[in-house]
């Protein structure tokens, strides 16, 4: 069994700073910052035929944004990469190889590379987590 960690943040500067830092030290100085309105970013293609955004994507790291109306849910996959997933809003369930929580706002989930997991609302509000991968993956998600 593959136990995950569950982090809890009071605000989202903590996980801006883990996405920026990196970022920062390989960036040229001569490129402006670049800010992304989220709300205007077009959802994408995927087999899990939800509503993802792909916000960042840099050769060391890709975030996309997953919101899962009430009774959405993604299929369970496996990533090539480590993936931690940050609750932007309502609550969700999670499953992580044998282990399944539910957790809500402001919550930090890690999930370790090659594990089969997925995400679903059984909840009446909406919910949406940031999803980031790092490094970048190579290979594609595997569908189970």
């Amino acid at each position: 069994m593959y136990s995950f960690l569950i982090r809890k943040f009071t605000g989202i500067d903590t996980l801006l700073c883990i996405l920026l830092t990196r970022s920062a030290y390989t960036r040229n100085v001569e490129y402006p910052m670049k800010i992304t309105d989220v709300a205007k970013v077009v959802s994408g293609q995927n087999p899990h035929h939800v509503d993802a955004r792909k916000i960042y994507e840099s050769p060391h790291a890709m975030a996309v944004v997953i919101t899962l109306q009430p009774g959405e849910a993604l299929k369970k996959h496996i990533t090539p990469v480590d993936v931690f997933f940050y609750v932007l809003e309502g609550s969700g369930v999670v499953e992580i190889g044998d282990e399944k929580q539910t957790v809500g706002k402001d919550m930090l989930v890690e999930s370790p590379a090659k594990i089969p997991h997925r995400w679903s609302n059984e909840s009446t509000s909406v919910f949406r987590i940031l999803v980031v991968k790092v490094p970048k993956p190579n290979e594609e998600t595997k569908l189970l």
